[in-house]
C-alpha cells in the first residue's frame, strides 16, 4: 500500500472503531436504564414447621440443625406421638427442651425444602413494580461470593404489599408500599447458595 492509502485506511478503521465504541456505550446505558435493581434481597425458602397434633411432654428429639432428612423421618417424640418430616429437606432450627410440655401446633423443628429456594427482593411500588412480569429474566449477586453473577426467572409477584392494616395519615404525602418479588433459579447448578444469604437483584 502507498503511504496515502495506508493513512486513509487507518483513518477509516479508527472511525469505525469509534462508531462501534459509541454504539456499545449507548446500548449499555439503554439497557441500564431499562433494568430495575433491588439492593435488598436474600436467598430464602418457606419455613416448614413440624409440630404435634396433641399436647404432651417432649420426650426426645432426633434431629439436629443442618441435617438433611428424607420425607417421613421421625424428628421428635411428644408424649406417644412421633413427629415426622412432611417433605425431604434441610433442618434449620430445633427446639431441644426435652421434658417441656408442648402444645398442639407449637413448632419443635423447622425445616426447608432446598428445591424451594428463591431469591426474594422487596421493591417500592413506585420504582418499577408495574414493569415486572412473571417470566422476566433476573441477574443477581450474593454478598458471600463477591461479584459472581447468577441467573433466574421471576416466578412470583406478591399480590399484596408487606404492610398489614390501613394507616391513616393527616399528611398529604401517601405512604409508599413495598412488594416481594421472587425468582426461581436452578438449585442444582448453584449448590453454594444457602438459605438466608444476602443478595442484590437486577430485573
Amino acid at each position: 500500500f502507498s503511504p496515502e492509502l495506508r493513512r486513509r485506511l487507518m483513518i477509516f478503521g479508527g472511525s469505525g472503531l469509534a462508531i462501534l465504541a459509541i454504539a456499545g456505550i449507548a446500548s449499555y446505558f439503554i439497557l441500564s436504564n431499562n433494568q430495575i435493581s433491588i439492593d435488598t434481597a436474600s436467598i430464602s425458602a418457606p419455613i416448614i414447621n413440624l409440630s404435634p397434633t396433641l399436647s404432651g411432654r417432649l420426650n426426645a428429639v432426633y434431629a439436629n440443625e443442618g441435617d438433611i432428612l428424607p420425607m417421613n423421618t421421625p424428628v421428635a417424640l411428644v408424649g406417644t406421638e412421633v413427629v415426622k418430616t412432611k417433605v425431604a429437606g434441610l433442618i434449620v432450627q430445633v427446639t431441644d427442651t426435652v421434658g417441656a410440655q408442648i402444645a398442639p401446633g407449637l413448632s419443635i423443628v423447622e425445616m426447608i425444602d432446598p428445591l424451594q429456594l428463591r431469591v426474594v427482593g422487596r421493591i417500592d411500588e413506585t420504582k418499577g413494580l408495574a414493569q415486572i412480569q412473571i417470566g422476566d429474566p433476573v441477574t443477581f449477586t450474593v454478598d458471600a461470593f463477591g461479584g459472581k453473577s447468577f441467573t433466574g426467572v421471576i416466578d412470583e409477584i406478591a399480590p399484596t404489599s408487606n404492610q398489614s392494616g390501613i394507616v391513616f395519615n393527616i399528611s398529604s404525602q401517601r405512604q409508599t408500599q413495598q412488594f416481594d418479588i421472587k425468582a426461581r433459579f436452578d438449585t442444582s447448578a448453584y449448590p453454594e447458595l444457602k438459605n438466608g444469604m444476602s443478595a442484590r437483584m437486577w430485573i
